[in-house]
């Protein structure tokens, strides 16, 4: 399989000193070495490149987004380096970086796919529209933004209009949901998984229903977003927003297991490592290890 390798040293969407490390960091950790090794063929496309943009200017173009100019730039040229690669039969990963990046690598996905579908599986649901936002920071609406709501230029970014349909997105391991995220996913009908709901369902029940709904479904091609903070907090020191009651290493490698085993994934980002705040590089090994795995079933 032919892979393109692509890194999106972002910080802007978390507003948040380290996660532009990220990307750098997995090479390091020899993430291209890894992917080689289940004798695929990778195209390192280097990182694209990030604007500079003053800490004092993050709220010169929205008074509820910061840095919205620059984080719709990059992700605009990311979705056009996503697209690329997809129409060139390359199997685009991208490496972060904060999880503002998904909603370029989900536009450029969409543009390729007739009926694309989204698995973002995360801590958080990243829903959030500048007015429900409590931070400002872009990292918690991109998913929104690909749904069609929230801030023009983002819903509009690469071409206009929604990216995937709420039927078509599924979030998984949420825990961390702001009021107005709830709200949105009730009246769009999005799949939200909340961890309360796969504790008292159980993980091997929600898996076999999202397949379900997938098989059943008109989609011809899934992005999968992981965000690391999915995980629980103690195993991941690395990651800017941590969040307790989280899923064991198992429980994640079962989830990628079974989401690849369909053989629907055709692009996906692994994203908010943050290295400045890892702890003996736990994080990033972590990360390391699951790439491990993802690659022997992709």
């Amino acid at each position: 399989m032919d892979i393109s390798l692509i890194g999106v040293p972002i910080m802007y969407g978390c507003d948040r000193q380290g996660a532009q490390y990220g990307p750098d960091k997995l090479r390091q950790k020899g993430i291209v070495e890894l992917i080689k090794k289940y004798k695929n063929k990778v195209y390192d496309l280097g990182n694209l490149h990030i604007p500079y943009v003053s800490e004092i200017d993050k709220f010169a173009f929205h008074d509820k987004i910061k840095y919205l100019k620059a984080v719709a730039e990059i992700n605009t040229n990311l979705a056009h380096w996503v697209f690329s690669a997809l129409s060139s039969g390359s199997f685009p990963i991208i490496i972060g970086g904060d999880h503002s990046l998904g909603l370029g690598s989900i536009s450029g996905s969409s543009r390729f796919h007739k009926e694309l579908g989204v698995i973002w599986i995360d801590a958080h649901g990243d829903i959030n529209t500048p007015e429900t936002s409590p931070s400002s920071n872009a990292h918690g609406m991109p998913l929104g933004a690909a749904l069609g709501v929230g801030e023009e230029s983002l819903v509009n970014l690469y071409f206009d209009g929604p990216k995937v349909k709420a039927e078509n997105t599924f979030i998984i391991g949420a825990r961390d949901l702001d009021e107005g995220e709830v709200k949105l996913a009730e009246k769009l009908k999005i799949n939200l998984y909340t961890m309360d709901t796969i504790k008292k369902r159980g993980l091997k029940s929600i898996l076999e229903e999202v397949i379900d709904k997938i098989n059943n479904s008109n989609i011809d091609g899934i992005h999968l977003s992981f965000d690391i903070d999915v995980m629980d907090k103690r195993l991941v020191p690395g990651t800017g927003t941590p969040v307790e009651n989280g899923f064991n290493l198992e429980e994640a490698k079962i989830i990628l297991k079974d989401i690849l085993e369909t053989k629907m994934v055709k692009s996906m980002d692994l994203v908010e490592l943050n290295p400045l705040l890892d702890e003996n590089d736990a994080t990033s090994d972590l990360f390391i290890e699951l790439v491990d795995h993802i690659f022997k079933y992709l």
